[in-house]
């Protein structure tokens, strides 16, 4: 019997409906299929290691199907030759941590998790101890899948481990450290929401030791059918409930993990949002105090007044396109050429420092704001002062506009390269330099005063379009500058942005 999991590939790692119950969304991470991929990743590690004695750690986050879709993994690599290390409960950034921490080791890592979909769908990521897997590897480790190879090796053993006890004990030691103190945060009130995803561990394990009032937490256990918001920094409910849980107890700061702790975002004590361009900005602050002139590389639809405020802070904003793998890969790439890069982040809050391994790690991300926060009360300043001269755009808005032709692709390439054509004959319009994905042009005052990102998405029939303002009324205007243009494609749905327009 053949065997097709190519609808399981999503980028660098593997996604799929792993519950029924959901109309229209059949299971297709069935039992048979978890087996074959593990087998894929047995033989794929052993193959890229050129060793024989593998261990591989696995973990899983609290979605409902995370234990059952373990077991059939972690068994299977046994079955394959691999001593396999049950973690149970973890995050994402944890499992790499497995095989860089002393008295761990592993060759190699296993994540059950998919991140911050609805509760019937689940995955898995993967980790060497060079970090996580390219797309490439996954299109491998699917082609090992559909095979009917097996390593030949003896069987080995599924044990039970624990690895978030280090894992967090090494995030307090940070503070600790940098703070000079076994408490540093006594005397901080600081509140968590874990939307019952992985991230509760960060409230118990390394805030509370550090002397924080962490009371007022929300949403700590575990619960994989997240009864009260979808754990994710960019959820509008997310963002609302640690916001209120910051004004209700008068908090210093709130912090909001997605699912499996990859993504973080914050609310400051005046219950202001500390995502998106806002995130990226502190952290570019921070980190250009110590590292002048660097490089921060971020997505493609980070704000004009992002880029002016790393600028004037001496630093050098690179733009890239979107996707974390993407982001994070080209400021590995700057780095091995000689240009220093410090942090690679996207808006979605995947955030990954040169000085951790280039690892998207939300409780990494934390921790350096926690650092911060603890500095900037002894020495009389706020987090919101670092970021006071940001410029912010009074409007943004996105519209994702599907492609209802067969062969999208080059369709919508097609739309984008006459686009950049129309752009560069328009009065008021200019080309954006050095853009590295679709068409970014920026408008004056008198066509809206802002910029719009028009791309193709790489798997999906879509074009997202991002429009961003400096004006109030700005985003109808510029949707209308690009209305008359976007409206002569047949193939390509513009309804939302026609309306937008007042059309």
């Amino acid at each position: 019997m053949s065997k097709n999991y190519s609808a399981l590939r999503n980028e660098s790692d593997i996604r799929g409906i792993a519950i029924a119950g959901v109309p229209g969304q059949e299971v297709n991470l069935t039992k048979a299929a978890c087996r074959d991929i593990a087998r894929g990743f047995a033989l794929w590690l052993t193959e890229k290691s050129q060793k024989t004695a593998l261990r591989v750690a696995i973990g899983r986050d609290s979605r409902l199907s995370g234990e059952t879709m373990l077991r059939w993994f972690a068994d299977e690599l046994a079955k394959e030759g691999v001593a396999v290390t049950d973690m149970g409960m973890a995050s994402t950034p944890a499992m790499f941590m497995t095989t860089k921490t002393e008295g761990y080791m592993f060759d190699g890592a296993v994540m059950v998790t998919a991140s911050h979909l609805p509760y019937n769908r689940n995955g898995y990521k993967f980790f060497t101890p060079e970090g996580g897997v390219e797309a490439s590897d996954i299109k491998e480790i699917i082609a090992l899948a559909e095979s009917c190879r097996h390593t030949g090796l003896p069987a080995e053993k599924v044990e039970k481990g624990e690895f978030m006890n280090a894992y967090s004990k090494r995030l307090a030691d940070m503070i600790r450290t940098a703070c000079g103190s076994e408490k540093p945060l006594k005397g901080l009130k600081i509140v968590v929401d874990a939307g019952n995803g992985a991230g509760g561990f960060y409230a118990e394990k390394v805030l509370k030791p550090l002397g924080a009032d962490t009371k007022g937490s929300r949403y700590l256990e575990p619960d994989g059918s997240f009864p009260n918001h979808i754990p994710n920094p960019e959820n509008k409910e997310a963002m609302a409930s640690i916001t209120e849980a910051v004004r209700e107890t008068n908090a210093d700061l709130g912090i909001i993990f997605d699912t499996d702790v990859d993504r973080a975002g914050a609310v400051l004590s005046d219950g202001s949002e500390l995502n998106r361009n806002r995130l990226i900005a502190i952290l570019s602050a921070m980190l250009l105090r110590d590292f002048p002139k660097t490089t921060i590389v971020t997505d493609s639809v980070t704000s004009t007044g992002l880029a002016e405020f790393i600028a004037a802070r001496g630093g050098v904003h690179h733009r890239f396109k979107r996707g974390y793998r993407n982001v994070i890969n080209e400021a590995i790439r700057l780095n091995s050429e000689g240009t220093d890069s410090q942090l690679a982040i996207e808006t979605s809050g995947h955030g990954a420092f040169k000085e951790n391994y280039f690892l998207d790690d939300g409780a990494y991300i934390v921790t350096k704001l926690i650092i911060e926060l603890s500095v900037s009360k002894k020495k009389g300043y706020t987090l919101a002062s670092l970021i006071s001269d940001l410029k912010e755009p009074a409007e943004s808005r996105e519209f994702r506009m599907n492609l209802t032709v067969e062969d999208f692709k080059p369709y919508g390439g097609n739309i984008i390269d006459e686009l950049k054509e129309y752009a560069a004959s328009q009065e008021g319009w200019s080309l954006a330099p050095s853009n590295y994905e679709g068409v970014r042009v920026n408008l004056d005052g008198e066509h809206g005063d802002g910029w719009f990102l028009l791309r193709l998405s790489l798997h999906e029939p879509l074009m997202p379009l991002n429009i961003e303002s400096d004006a109030p009324g700005g985003v109808k205007k510029i949707a209308g500058e690009l209305i008359g243009f976007l409206e002569r494609y047949d193939g390509l749905d513009s309804g939302e942005l026609r309306a937008a327009a007042g059309e």
